[in-house]
């Protein structure tokens, strides 16, 4: 893993929030993003090397939606930057973490993403990202696309 690359934070209304975390960051929103196969609307703030990427639900049978139901606004994940998402995953795996996908997926800011369940990390949902440097059609063969 190479640097922490977001920290994901679940709201109720994206536009408030954003509204607090520009405030807060002293920085505006460079980037808003629907991922339809996660039912979330995004909103990325840079910070240093690192960003901030608010959560909103967009349908109520997202995972952020039944995060906001079960625990409220808050802190939803820890995002980490890797080289090769599929070595790292098989690496996490034979130590004994569990995955929550089988192979990694498109998800927003141009990564492919990945997921360990919250029991294999003390209670903290962590995210692996990787950047595409690729075009979709010539993404390795299986893996899950979201088309936009």
């Amino acid at each position: 893993m190479n640097k922490i690359e977001h920290i994901g934070i679940a709201v109720k209304d994206l536009e408030a929030a954003g509204k607090t975390y520009e405030t807060l960051l002293n920085t505006e929103c460079y980037k808003t993003e629907k991922v339809k196969s996660e039912g979330v609307e995004t909103a990325f703030y840079q910070v240093g090397e690192s960003k901030i990427e608010l959560l909103a639900a967009t349908n109520e049978d997202s995972p952020i939606a039944k995060f906001l139901n079960k625990k409220g606004e808050g802190i939803h994940h820890i995002a980490f930057a890797v080289e090769d998402i599929k070595a790292e995953m098989k690496r996490l795996e034979g130590e004994g973490y569990q995955l929550l996908n089988e192979k990694p997926k498109k998800g927003a800011d141009n990564k492919l993403v990945a997921f360990l369940h919250p029991k294999s990390a003390n209670g903290v949902l962590v995210e692996l990202c990787q950047e595409i440097t690729e075009e979709p059609e010539r993404l390795p063969e299986g893996d899950e696309i979201w088309d936009a």
